[in-house]
């Protein structure tokens, strides 16, 4: 880590109406933005967080996680102990710890326009394999990889988990994954949206051609917008910061937004501004400048 002296700051921007209004909510991404690449929140971003709960400013963290991965910063929820999960699909209390949150809110993906999404994406590009986000469950077919360390409760083809007959049909699905293993991811993600059209919302957060499917106009930026208005707080008086392609609804909503330097080509083009990268903690450092400029 640069000393201080040297560390890059955000890049300034030309001055919009949403900077001259004092921030009242942070709203961050998770991977490849608040997290360093060891998945850990440095000593540096704690202390921002803390000190902009202090200040009284909300801290959000969204994120394209389900909620049974976010131990890595339960730690760091605060008063309010809420996150936006799954793009959208959730928030979720943290409050009770690995294992013990609670749904506050579910968007969940209809079985019908999920079906509907698993054909068309097949027809559209053969050889995907899918994974099914329930609001507990998690299923993946046989062929889908194993991309994380998680144990999917069975692997079965996609169109039986969304049946009406499966044991979890009562179950909230939040999301489907579907994975290539040949296609360019943008490329991969392109055609899915084509494919799909209005029936859901195609993102994608990872390196590889996995996409998110969630329901029409589920987004990070949706929901967040609801927790916003639930709290009389505006778009203007938001700074959000993201590094993918499922973090551009949302840097565009935002009054101000921040491009991580390892950022996708499309969130630096969306952002309002840039930091520098995740492991730079870059996060933090825009933070610290924000609390500085306060009146």
């Amino acid at each position: 880590m640069r000393d201080n002296g040297r560390v890059t700051s955000a890049t300034r921007q030309p001055e919009t109406a949403a900077e001259t209004l004092p921030p009242r909510l942070i709203a961050t991404d998770l991977d490849g933005t608040l997290l360093r690449d060891d998945k850990s929140v440095s000593p540096r971003t704690v202390a921002a967080l803390a000190a902009a709960e202090e200040a009284g400013i909300e801290v959000f963290f969204v994120t394209g996680r389900p909620a049974r991965w976010m131990d890595v910063v339960s730690d760091h929820v605060h008063g309010h102990g809420l996150a936006i999960c799954g793009n959208g699909a959730a928030v979720v209390d943290l409050h009770g710890g690995p294992g013990a949150h609670r749904f506050v809110k579910v968007r969940e993906l209809a079985r019908e326009n999920a079906l509907d999404a698993v054909r068309l994406l097949r027809d559209a590009a053969p050889g995907t394999v899918y994974a099914v986000e329930q609001t507990y469950g998690f299923y993946q077919e046989p062929a889908y990889p194993k991309l994380h360390m998680e144990t999917p409760d069975s692997l079965v083809p996609a169109e039986e988990v969304l049946g009406p007959d499966h044991r979890a049909a009562a179950e909230p699905v939040l999301k489907i994954l579907a994975y290539h293993p040949e296609i360019d991811p943008d490329a991969f993600l392109t055609l899915a949206r084509l494919a799909i059209g209005d029936r859901a919302s195609v993102t994608r957060s990872s390196p590889s051609a996995l996409l998110e499917i969630s329901g029409p106009g589920v987004s990070k930026a949706s929901t967040l917008a609801l927790c916003c208005a639930e709290r009389g707080i505006s778009h203007e008086q938001v700074v959000a910061f993201g590094d993918m392609p499922n973090d551009v609804e949302m840097l565009t909503w935002a009054g101000r937004s921040y491009a991580m330097g390892n950022a996708h080509p499309d969130v630096l083009a969306a952002a309002s501004g840039r930091t520098v990268a995740n492991n730079e903690d870059g996060v933090a450092i825009v933070i610290e400048r924000l609390l500085t400029e306060r009146p």
